[in-house]
């Protein structure tokens, strides 16, 4: 089934960027689609995408979840693996499927991922058959950082955020992630958000639109 789609058009009616937003456990796409409000005023030609996940949060009935964590919501490991790839999979079609629909090529398609979304953008995009523009990825972290070396295909630059007061996700998952990317040769960014919790704060937000227009 394809993944419904929250989306803001370009505000120029000219397109020719996309970033995808991709929400964190239990909510919904329309929980980012809001940070394009802001994005959308300095990035005029860029449509805005926030699709939500396939799978109906267990812990939130309003919400969605890409998959399962079994500390939070009891699931098995194998049960979270196989979620995991079935939506990477999912999101894969998606992307392909906007790309057909948009006319823009892969390398004008960000992916910026909040949370558990960024954990699926990290897994995501460095297997992808096609090289997207970039990835942001917020308050995540990897999943298996040490098959990342053998299982990559692409290197999309990559900018990730975290806050050093998150209660929900470590801030020393910033650096696990970051050792894997520079292991396997990927440009990484990262920026340590002073004081932040489990959140995207402003000074993330000001990193990922720099982040977008230095590569567009």
């Amino acid at each position: 089934m394809p993944l419904k789609n929250h989306v803001v058009q370009a505000l120029s009616g000219k397109p020719d960027s996309l970033v995808v937003f991709l929400h964190g456990y239990g909510a919904d796409g329309a929980d980012l689609l809001n940070l394009a409000d802001t994005l959308k005023i300095h990035l005029p030609n860029t449509i805005f995408m926030s699709p939500d996940a396939p799978n109906k949060s267990t812990m939130n009935p309003y919400g969605y979840e890409w998959f399962p964590i079994p500390r939070i919501d009891g699931s098995s490991l194998e049960d979270a693996a196989n979620k995991r790839d079935e939506a990477s999979n999912q999101l894969d079609l998606f992307l392909n499927d906007i790309k057909d629909n948009t006319g823009l090529p892969f390398d004008r398609i960000f992916l910026f991922g909040f949370s558990q979304g960024c954990m699926m953008s990290l897994h995501l995009a460095p297997r992808k058959h096609e090289k997207i523009g970039g990835v942001i990825g917020i308050a995540g972290m990897m999943m298996q950082p040490e098959l990342l070396e053998k299982e990559v295909l692409q290197k999309p630059p990559i900018l990730l955020v975290h806050g050093d007061q998150d209660d929900v996700v470590p801030y020393k998952e910033l650096s696990i992630a970051a050792d894997a990317l520079e292991k396997s040769e990927f440009e990484v960014y990262t920026l340590t958000s002073k004081g932040t919790g489990h959140s995207i704060a402003e000074d993330g937000l000001r990193a990922a639109l720099k982040f977008i227009k230095d590569i567009l």
